[in-house]
């Protein structure tokens, strides 16, 4: 894990407090569960220039996420 700040407003931290205590879980835990909830179903942006150009194949679009996928491993995408 990684440790950051983040700065509430009062409203705001009093509610986390009240949830974390009534599902008994650290505020810790609460906000790391919303965290993921939420990056988990933001659409991650696409490398610059990804849908602009043509490749002269047909099944790039429908193969983008193995692409991706492939050019992170081969660390080939910055």
């Amino acid at each position: 894990m990684v440790k950051t700040t983040i700065y509430l407003e009062a409203e705001t931290a009093l509610t986390l407090r009240r949830i974390a205590a009534t599902e008994k879980r650290s505020q810790a835990e609460v906000i790391r569960a919303a965290i993921r909830r939420y990056t988990q179903r933001a659409a991650l942006p696409k490398p610059p220039g990804m849908g602009e150009f043509r490749s002269g194949r047909g099944d790039v679009s429908e193969k983008a996420e193995a692409v991706l996928r492939k050019a992170a491993r081969e660390k080939r995408w910055r």
